[in-house]
């Protein structure tokens, strides 16, 4: 089975197991801006609360490992296979057997190297590249505007990817669970957005993205805490290698 069914059918379970554990979609970020909503109410913690006295937080907690099965990826393998398919469709060239993992290796010891000390946490997941932003050095707060501090960063990035270019790139906005649904998810599909744009404006083929968001859905810490949902106020790039 290759990677993009077995990544499919990791989403599809991971996705049974929201819907049977009834988790909302969207979240907060920064401490708990509400927008013009007034704040839910809240368990002993302190935390929003939702029907059965359980909190979000919590229920994010709960379903975090489910979602770590999709392999990094949101969109899922049929998008990826789609976006595959367009590719080879304009000439970029595939890769085959071991020098999948090679191009990879080769890929993450640049990536690691040229984000080295920025703060920007670099994830291998089989032969996928994951480069995990933190929205404390992206964004500032209650933006979707990038920190003009980070583009050299996202510079470096940029370069990587074009020298690259054999992998489809997912980019992905994530949030913590504090705050409306709605917010949220609107939010975490403008910070993807803002990211995939300013790769694109560098350089990055267009035709190699899917841009996402995840609202509060894929948790990668307790939103619980302070420090937990600061983990879990993020973009998420995902480099997949373009397969023949």
């Amino acid at each position: 089975m290759n990677l993009f069914k077995q990544s499919a059918i990791a989403t599809a379970v991971a996705g049974s197991m929201l819907l049977t554990g009834c988790m909302s979609t969207g979240g907060g970020y920064n401490g708990g801006y509400y927008g013009n909503q007034p704040p839910p109410p809240q368990d002993q913690q302190g935390q929003p609360q939702q029907q059965g006295g359980m909190s979000k937080t919590g229920k994010g907690a709960l379903i975090g490992a489910a979602i770590g099965a999709a392999a990094g990826l949101l969109s899922g393998g049929d998008a990826t296979e789609r976006r595959q398919r367009a590719l080879v469709g304009v000439g970029v060239g595939a890769l085959s057997g071991g020098a999948i993992g090679a191009y990879q290796d080769r890929q993450e010891k640049i990536l690691r190297e040229r984000t080295a000390g920025t703060g920007v946490d670099v994830v291998r997941q089989g032969d996928n590249i994951t480069l995990n932003m933190p929205s404390g050095i992206t964004f500032g707060f209650d933006s979707a505007n990038l920190d003009p501090g980070f583009y050299p960063v996202l510079d470096n990035v940029a370069n990587t990817l074009q020298e690259y270019n054999q992998t489809i790139i997912e980019v992905a906005g994530h949030t913590d669970s504090v705050g409306t649904d709605s917010y949220n998810q609107a939010l975490s599909e403008r910070r993807a957005n803002a990211v995939g744009n300013y790769l694109m404006s560098r350089g990055v083929m267009r035709d190699r993205f899917i841009i996402v968001g995840a609202g509060e859905s894929r948790p990668i810490a307790s939103n619980d805490t302070d420090s937990g949902r600061a983990q879990n106020r993020r973009v998420e790039i995902t480099l997949v290698p373009v397969r023949s």
